[in-house]
């Protein structure tokens, strides 16, 4: 079993801005977890006063354990409850699913904290690239944007373009229906990158489709499940930046 990557970001209250803080290696098979912090933290600490989390107090420091952390364990619903089942199904995922693959699924986000874990894209030998996520921002849009929305079905294909004028962060990356509908946005994490590659692929070049529709009582953040395929022949993802290790 090859080694998951994922990131941990943190939410600035004020602002709204996430900023990427952590990164957490997990090898299962191994029972080896490896922890630190990265870039972003010390943009987060400049910008937006963000404090070291309780979990891990040292900034400079590389954390390491035989088990998952219980910062990223408390996040995964507990196998033993009776809608474990349905909560696989909603991320599209089979019963052989570990921990760090719900976790890069579901985004382990909870209501009384301000943290959001996804993992890190990767590509295979000839640049394409694969990933889910669920679409942002979907209660927001529209009276003629939500009808739209409750009418589309699984397997239908959408758009991606650029926004310049998103008033939380600036620069977004909206979703559209093919005729035009804005539905939403993708998490603000992908974003950096899919700038990064413009100089080398149009916006236009990404394929994205709803990969599945998650109704009530399924929680809203969950609704939407899309997935999205590129090509990045020359940039390497999440490899720079933000995402850079400090020690």
């Amino acid at each position: 079993m090859t080694t998951t990557i994922l990131f941990l970001a943190w939410q600035d209250k004020t602002s709204r801005r996430w900023y990427p803080v952590g990164k957490l290696e997990a090898n299962v098979e191994q029972s080896y977890y490896k922890f630190v912090y990265i870039s972003g933290a010390l943009s987060a600490q400049k910008e937006a006063k963000f404090l070291p989390l309780a979990d891990f107090p040292e900034l400079f420091k590389k954390y390491e354990s035989s088990e998952l952390f219980p910062l990223f364990k408390n996040r995964v619903l507990s196998r033993g409850r009776p809608d474990f089942p349905e909560y696989l199904r909603q991320l599209d995922l089979n019963s052989s699913a570990t921990a760090p693959e719900i976790l890069a699924a579901g985004g382990g986000d909870r209501a009384t904290d301000t943290l959001e874990v996804f993992p890190k894209l990767n590509k295979n030998e000839n640049g394409h690239f694969c990933c889910k996520f669920f679409l942002h921002g979907w209660r927001y849009v529209n009276e003629s944007a939500q009808k739209k929305l409750s009418s589309l079905q699984e397997g239908e294909e959408l758009r991606l373009s650029l926004e310049l004028t998103n008033p939380v962060t600036r620069i977004a990356l909206q979703i559209h229906t093919p005729d035009y509908y804005m539905i939403g946005w993708t998490p603000r994490y992908l974003v950096d990158d899919i700038l990064g590659s413009l100089k080398k692929s149009a916006v236009d070049e990404y394929k994205l489709k709803i990969l599945r529709i998650n109704y009530p009582p399924a929680p809203t953040k969950q609704r939407y499940l899309i997935e999205m395929v590129g090509t990045w022949p020359e940039h390497e993802p999440m490899s720079q930046g933000f995402f850079e290790p400090i020690i």
